[in-house]
């Protein structure tokens, strides 16, 4: 049928434009897939405040079916629990954004999926939900592999809610670089 999407002129699509901000994340995303495919590892990830951007940034990736094997978005603390088994203990004592429910989470997601490595985002992206002790821009991370490694970090992002998670992303893809062992990775 004339100007269908598949026989008109429509198709194939025009590529999209992306921002240079979108095309560091996608190279770093490619990075990430290079470095996993080559050990044959898998990648999972657990996100928060990120509401699932990581994993939309690596399956934007050809081929990351065969480096990335699943993504949780665990929002809310019952998320967090039933999904990837932090305790109720860690959250009272520490709250969702802390160092410690970050280290549950990817542990629980490497746990609960076939992936040799993982990451996990928590934070306060804001624009409100910040405290004098958590301020909006706080962000933990953690990091897990097979081996048992894990590393955790917390980094204080400056900027609006898109621009806090956006670099959020880009520390999570880094992480991962660095836990499996890259060492050209950014810091």
């Amino acid at each position: 049928m004339p100007g269908s999407p598949i026989m008109g002129s429509a198709y194939p699509p025009q590529r999209l434009k992306i921002s240079d901000i979108e095309q560091d994340t996608y190279e770093l995303a490619v990075k990430v897939g290079q470095n996993l495919a080559q050990r044959g590892w898998m990648l999972v990830t657990a996100e928060s405040c990120t509401g699932g951007w990581a994993g939309q940034a690596v399956t934007a990736v050809p081929g990351s079916s065969g480096w990335f094997e699943r993504g949780y978005i665990t929002y809310s603390n019952a998320a967090k629990r039933e999904m990837l088994g932090v305790q109720q203990a860690t959250l009272n004592q520490y709250g969702a954004v802390s160092p410690q429910t970050a280290q549950e989470m990817a542990i629980g997601a490497l746990t609960r999926s076939h992936a040799q490595i993982s990451v996990s985002i928590t934070g306060i992206a804001g624009p409100d939900g910040g405290t004098a002790t958590k301020p909006v821009g706080m962000v933990c991370f953690a990091w897990a592999a097979q081996d048992g490694l894990v590393q955790q970090e917390t980094r204080y992002f400056t900027g609006g809610r898109e621009a806090v998670r956006r670099q959020a992303v880009a520390t999570a893809l880094q992480g991962i670089l660095r836990i499996a062992g890259d060492t050209t990775a950014v810091a």
